[in-house]
């Protein structure tokens, strides 16, 4: 039996045409990634994906799993496998849908991962700077971190996107949802410096994004990554661990830690499901938890010698 190999062209009409539905409604990364699901299910079943049965999903699910692939991708890929099939349900080309019968692997959410506040505060401290690129790179971390935008609106954002009277940023989040986030002073005067003497210098081509290149062109999100690396080790941090979605998540855990509501930060982040944003109510609980077993004196574990000494009490007490 084949394994999948993602990448092989498909010239299936049926998957072809699901593709094309796709590209008018989802983003192209989205696209892709169906691409690449599908695509790979098509290389193991040797046909059409459309001519899949139940039995020939389950034997590719487990495959994946005898693979060493994680639940999460496993998962994935049979929502794809999903997806389309409920398309050709609602086309009339089959009347099942029978990825919706494979049984799935658990999906455990891990707990997002956080810079403490100190480490943020070094993070900003270490892009501050007089050149062109030195206000960018300042304005993009504060704003990653003050708004807690997502990598690719931060990128994307255009300079009629900023209000900085009103301290608001207007981004186009996924699904081409609009929202109006608002922005601390720092961040706001970072963004002042860079647009009055760090663009003007950068906008050779006279482009409408806001954060440009060293050659003029649109700030990318591979760009992006490399700002932050660059500025996590100068800052002493880790240059692995610091991306920007691990700015997004500090920004809706320091929020929450502050006192914020869980409503308005789920407004500010753009989750459609108020239980996304509720996993940094774990972080900010552990958090707590932490600080109260190292800050209070009973809640301390005992040396070994205090629990000798409290037991021996104790036996008396009862004598």
């Amino acid at each position: 039996m084949t394994t999948p190999t993602p990448g092989r062209k498909t010239r299936d009409p049926d998957l072809d045409g699901f593709l094309a539905l796709l590209t008018a409604q989802r983003s192209p990364r989205t696209v892709d990634a169906y691409r690449r699901d599908l695509t790979a299910l098509a290389a193991y079943l040797g046909k059409p994906v459309g001519g899949a049965t139940l039995e020939e999903l389950e034997r590719y699910v487990a495959q994946l799993r005898a693979n060493g692939l994680s639940n999460s991708t496993i998962a994935r890929r049979t929502a794809s496998a999903r997806s389309f099939f409920r398309h050709q349900q609602l086309l009339g080309a089959r009347g099942d849908n029978p990825a919706a019968a494979v049984a799935l692997p658990r999906r455990t959410k891990p707990l997002p991962k956080t810079l403490s506040p100190g480490e943020a505060e070094r993070l900003i401290q270490a892009a501050v700077g007089t050149q062109p690129r030195s206000l960018r790179d300042h304005a993009l971390v504060e704003l990653l971190y003050g708004a807690g935008l997502r990598v690719s609106e931060a990128v994307g954002l255009e300079r009629a996107g900023i209000d900085l009277d009103d301290r608001l940023v207007r981004v186009i989040g996924k699904g081409g949802k609009e929202r109006v986030v608002p922005i601390g002073r720092h961040a706001a005067e970072a963004l002042r410096r860079y647009l009055s003497r760090g663009r003007p210098f950068l906008d050779s081509r006279h482009r409408p994004e806001l954060f440009l290149n060293a050659r003029g062109g649109p700030l990318t999100r591979a760009g992006a990554f490399l700002i932050l690396r660059k500025l996590a080790e100068k800052a002493g941090l880790e240059p692995q661990r610091v991306h920007p979605h691990l700015l997004r998540h500090s920004f809706a855990t320091h929020l929450l830690e502050g006192g914020a509501d869980l409503r308005s930060v789920q407004e500010m982040l753009g989750h459609a499901d108020l239980s996304t944003t509720e996993l940094y109510t774990q972080v900010t609980d552990r958090r707590r938890r932490e600080l109260y077993y190292r800050a209070h004196p009973h809640a301390r574990k005992r040396s070994t010698g205090e629990q000798v000494v409290d037991e021996g009490h104790a036996r008396k007490e009862r004598a």
